[in-house]
């Protein structure tokens, strides 16, 4: 019998991918959602259905008793509409809600999951210059570091219940049908591209392939515990950023796209999300012996358009 691995958050960008590697791999997958009977069509009988409200495990516990894997990426889209306080408190709140529901299924699993992924993103560090940032290094300050150190202890009390758990501190995902490149791709083709802020911040980023093996890897390694960073071991300034993809695009990056306007635009997103600087690597992945499908950021690019 394959090995069962219940995933949240599964119709999502990563979770895509990932639900077709699991399967390409063998695993039995059910996909958590509000509509079940959906999932088997988004993923062409790929995976299966599990019922959902996004709050509790009540109705999927019979899936998480026995299964080899749980994978939590579940959580409000952090990238979509300004940050107004009724938007924070669903960020915050649908993260801490998923967590809360893993813990449930796993405490009330008679025979529990060996492991947890637990999402998480590079956003824990904060911005922080030129510091290079790898696991070790302490959380950083604001909305989203403190999001996201939340939701990395929203299923910490699996440890004790004898699970091991992994946290995956996500840098932004590149890949031809949304994430980060959804945002941006169509303001280059329009020629309305270039580049944001002063262009010195590091952005750290990873292509969509290499996430979905790496969660593969962490999850069937049973000898790693603990915080990882996905993101590839090449991060690059915000200027080569923005060139390569407009290289890549046949487009210009002639535009400069000033902080103020940003802020005025967007608000508090543009300095949480796109003026953020932060040099985050790999470490402790490299360490594990992972390696990269796709490393360079003109390469990956190239893969997509």
């Amino acid at each position: 019998m394959a090995r069962r691995v219940v995933v949240t958050g599964g119709t999502g960008f990563i979770g895509r991918a990932l639900v077709g590697r699991l399967a390409e791999r063998g695993y039995d997958v059910v996909v958590l959602s509000r509509n079940p009977a959906r999932v088997p069509e988004i993923f062409g009988g790929k995976a299966r259905g599990g019922p959902w409200d996004g709050a509790s495990a009540g109705r999927w516990l019979s899936y998480a008793d026995g299964a080899y894997a749980v994978v939590n990426l579940a959580g409000d889209n952090i990238a979509e509409g300004r940050w107004s306080a009724a938007k924070k408190e669903r960020i915050l709140r649908s993260r801490l809600e998923a967590g809360a529901a893993v813990l449930e299924a796993v405490t009330g699993a008679a025979s529990r999951p060996a492991v947890v992924v637990q999402g998480s993103a590079v956003g824990y560090y904060g911005s922080r210059g030129e510091e290079l940032l790898d696991e070790l290094s302490a959380k950083g300050e604001g909305f989203l570091s403190d999001v996201c150190s939340s939701w990395e202890r929203s299923t910490a009390g699996v440890e004790g219940l004898g699970a091991r758990r992994v946290v995956i501190r996500t840098a932004p995902v590149l890949g031809a049908r949304g994430g980060f490149l959804d945002r941006v791709v169509p303001m280059f083709r329009r020629y309305l591209g270039g580049v944001v802020g002063g262009g010195s911040a590091w952005m750290p980023w990873i292509d969509l392939e290499d996430e979905a093996a790496a969660i593969v890897f962490l999850m069937e390694r049973e000898d790693l515990a603990g915080a990882f960073n996905l993101s590839s071991p090449n991060p690059a300034r915000s200027r080569d950023f923005y060139r390569t993809l407009a290289r890549v695009l046949r487009r210009p990056a002639a535009l400069r796209i000033p902080a103020f306007a940003l802020r005025a635009l967007l608000g508090e997103v543009a300095d949480g999300l796109i003026l953020a600087g932060e040099r985050v690597v790999p470490r402790r992945l490299l360490d594990a012996g992972f390696r990269f499908g796709n490393p360079e950021l003109e390469a990956a690019l190239r893969r997509y358009f």
